[in-house]
């Protein structure tokens, strides 16, 4: 406030003595008058240059902004926003005060000598303030926001670099680090997060890729232990919070992240041989199309390049990079098709550079997976690596094409090839503890996962590498499991530390039980319980006469036991001739599209004997509900824990669950439980979504 009251009396001041010019040209009477009109000219510059100022001045004192909502807004990004401010005005300071302000406009009048100032090191030393580093990351928001109103350097084609191959923004370029192979170009539409009640069990299905760290909650107390085999567990309450050493752990990986990031960005890789920099500014040219958008003029101009100059590496690669980014655009397979030809071809060429021929290949590889042809991508990288045989990069994505060809051995070689050279390399890691677990390898694959993933290099931070390592450490009764589903939650790979599914629809309604009125499906369930006796009877007389269709469980749930299951429907589609053994009870499915038409689900029977524990454990996808109709329930001992709350089955009676939710199954009877195993689809799923959706 003192700083506003001394620049008002100072305009003041000035206003009686400083040179005012009409519009009409005509001088006011002042001080200043006597100079003749010679210095007409420096009067009106000297207006002009206040003008600025002045409005300043005027703003401040009226109030016309309320600056001090703006500086309080400004704090919560931790930064101080008139310093910001100030900082535009920097060049007119004269006395040194880090501002301007009115005695600033004096000096620049005249009116006033410059106040004498220290040398330029004392100058930086006291002027320059030094910002903690995680100050700058929560104020980049804001830094960009007052960087925009600079204007910005004229555009010049001369300095134009084309982009880095490896910092394309290629709209499906994430999907090939989620190994998906299914090659369907699907968007799936969003609904609107569900409301969420106090005091029930209901959780966000609103998953993100990347993790909002600016709204990261504060760590809370360590939970409880988790599920033990033999009782009822408590459920993790809050956020769960890790050890000083895990926090340490957390907070050196994301910074070795972020170096790893910045090491990557500063890396600009020479795509230009001796023919392709004659032709320099041509490739820029049809590079800049390419970038605005305007991919059909990119890939005319790119094609004119590559008949001209048919040895010309970096404009075939230009090619390829448009054909690529229009086969998205337009959801090609037969652009993408091309595209992959021409990145190959670009690399056969000779004098490619070795980036180029590097971006070329890695590029094609990816597309290939894309597309599902894994063996193609398998010799592409084989290609890459024969070239480059001391990548160590280049290597694990050889191990990625074995894990998607299904040849676990083959990529567990080279894991352990990269891990002999490179024994700190996290993403060699953290695959190789993912294939020592599908071995069954439960207690040798926690540290690999752990260490992968506390390593935070690009690759790691993957959901399935946060669900393993949690299920691995339930297995051995290690209750740190719930640290990673929540730090995995807040990752955002998971809708709660309860809720673990990774195959979701964003904004479904999810609570771990339902009643048959809030699933819509009352139909379906009346049906069935009054039915449960044909179901049932068909039941045992395949078990009696066929027992061979109960296949044993083979997901690698069960801690011990025997559990077999009998498959009707299975991904929308009946099970080859299995209906053949129970006529009835699929006669009476087929009514009921919401069940057998179900990609994302199962129909089948199940049989647990005595003795048998299911591991906890959750559903691929929250689109999906499952209901248990009781046939042969022996009591007391059979139940079943989704989340924290615990039931038994009852013969006629059907329970609805989602499994997408932590669940877990005791059989402690003294004979068989049997029971009819119904999915549906999720009741909120519209017609196109449950039309479109890939099937798991």
């Amino acid at each position: 406030m003192a700083h506003r009251k001394n620049s008002k009396s100072n305009s003041k001041k000035e206003g009686k003595t400083a040179p005012v010019e009409h519009k009409n040209g005509k001088r006011s009477d002042g001080p200043a008058a006597e100079g003749g009109p010679r210095f007409s000219m420096f009067s009106w510059f000297v207006v002009l240059a206040l003008l600025g100022v002045w409005s300043s001045v005027a703003v401040l004192y009226f109030d016309i902004v309320d600056y001090d909502s703006v500086v309080a807004r400004a704090q919560e990004f931790r930064m101080n926003f008139s310093e910001v401010l100030q900082g535009k005005l920097a060049a007119y300071d004269t006395d040194g005060d880090g501002d301007f302000d009115a005695e600033d406009a004096k000096v620049l009048l005249g009116l006033k000598q410059p106040e004498e100032r220290g040398s330029p090191e004392q100058r930086t030393e006291t002027s320059q303030p030094v910002a903690e580093p995680s100050t700058q990351r929560a104020a980049e928001p804001l830094e960009e926001e007052t960087a925009a109103a600079v204007p910005l350097p004229p555009f010049e084609d001369s300095a134009f670099v084309p982009d880095d191959p490896r910092e394309d923004g290629h709209p499906y370029e994430e999907e090939t680090n989620t190994i998906d192979t299914t090659g369907v170009l699907l968007e799936e539409p969003q609904p609107d997060d569900s409301e969420v009640e106090p005091g029930r069990y209901l959780t966000s299905s609103r998953l993100s890729q990347e993790p909002e760290a600016e709204e990261r909650p504060e760590p809370a107390p360590e939970p409880t232990p988790g599920p033990q085999p033999s009782a009822e567990p408590e459920p993790p309450t809050g956020t769960v919070a890790p050890p000083e050493s895990r926090q340490e752990a957390e907070g050196a990986a994301e910074n070795r992240a972020e170096a790893s990031k910045e090491k990557e960005k500063k890396k600009k890789p020479k795509l230009l041989n001796k023919l392709d920099r004659t032709i320099k500014p041509d490739l820029d040219a049809a590079e800049k199309l390419r970038k605005k958008g305007k991919l059909d003029e990119a890939l005319k101009a790119f094609d004119s390049l590559v008949r001209r100059h048919p040895q010309s590496p970096r404009a075939r690669y230009g090619k390829a990079q448009a054909e690529d980014d229009l086969a998205e655009k337009l959801r090609s397979n037969e652009l993408l098709q091309r595209a992959i030809a021409t990145y190959g071809e670009a690399a056969e060429l000779p004098d490619a550079t070795p980036d180029l021929l590097r971006a070329a290949l890695r590029r094609r590889a990816e597309r290939q997976q894309f597309l599902g042809r894994m063996r193609g991508s398998l010799a592409t990288l084989q290609r890459l690596l024969e070239v480059f045989p001391d990548d160590v990069g280049l290597r694990n994505d050889l191990g990625v094409a074995h894990l998607l060809l299904g040849d676990n051995k083959g990529a567990k070689r080279i894991y352990q090839q990269v891990l002999a050279v490179a024994p700190s390399n996290g993403f060699a890691k953290v695959h190789y503890g993912f294939i020592l677990k599908a071995e069954n390898q439960i207690a040798e694959s926690i540290p690999y996962l752990k260490e992968g993933l506390e390593s935070g290099e690009p690759g790691t931070d993957d959901g399935r590498f946060y669900f393993h390592l949690g299920d691995a450490l339930q297995r051995v009764g290690d209750d740190s499991a719930y640290f990673w589903y929540e730090l995995g939650h807040q990752r955002g790979h998971f809708a709660s530390v309860w809720q673990r599914s990774l195959y979701n629809v964003e904004g479904l309604k999810a609570q771990p039980w339902w009643t048959p009125q809030e699933t819509g499906y009352t139909d379906l369930v009346k049906m069935l319980e009054r039915n449960w006796r044909t179901i049932r009877d068909e039941a045992l007389a395949v078990m009696d006469q066929s027992r061979g269709r109960f296949l044993p469980e083979e997901e690698n749930l069960r801690e011990k036991g025997e559990w077999g299951q009998y498959t009707l429907w299975q991904q929308g589609k009946r099970a080859g001739n299995a209906c053949q053994g129970v006529p009835k009870t699929c006669a009476l499915m087929e009514r009921f599209p919401e069940a057998t038409g179900c990609k994302r689900g199962q129909i089948k029977f199940s049989v647990m004997q005595p003795g048998t524990h299911v591991w906890p454990h959750t559903g691929p996808t929250n689109c999906r509900l499952r209901m248990h109709l009781g046939l042969v329930v022996p009591r007391p001992g059979c139940r079943i824990r989704c989340t924290n709350q615990t039931r038994e089955w009852q013969e006629g009676k059907v329970l609805i669950f989602d499994d997408s939710f932590e669940h877990e199954v005791w059989q402690e009877a003294a004979s068989y439980r049997l029971i009819f195993i119904v999915d549906v689809w999720h009741p909120e799923l519209t017609q196109n979504q449950r039309q479109n959706l890939s099937p798991i």
